[in-house]
């Protein structure tokens, strides 16, 4: 699979996880009395994060971000709906119909 491809999957994944921990099993920890939710979300969110941080930086630089974009990108981890746009906007492979290449220095 194609780095950037694998950033896109991993964008979705952990913006998902996100939203999940936060509107399902947090619920869930405080107003059922079910800390299970988040015991089993946590550390598969954790994962995702670590993930998508570490293609960030790969993928910011095979796509020619600068760093502006890729510190916006980190910054869209911590973020509940943050990385959808990032996967959505910013994550196109080189060439890609209406994606354009950024000059490197250029967000």
């Amino acid at each position: 699979m194609d780095i950037v491809r694998a950033f896109r999957v991993v964008s979705i994944a952990e913006a998902t996880s996100f939203l999940i921990l936060l509107l399902i099993a947090m619920p869930l920890k405080y107003g059922a009395d079910l800390p299970v939710a988040v015991k089993v979300m946590g550390p598969i969110h954790g994962i995702l994060f670590i993930g998508y941080v570490g293609l960030a930086f790969i993928v910011g630089e095979k796509l020619g971000w600068g760093l502006k974009r890729t510190v916006l990108a980190l910054a869209a981890a911590v973020l509940p709906v943050a990385p959808y746009f990032v996967e959505r906007h910013w994550a196109k492979p080189v060439g890609a119909a209406g994606a354009e290449p950024q000059p490197a220095g250029r967000a």
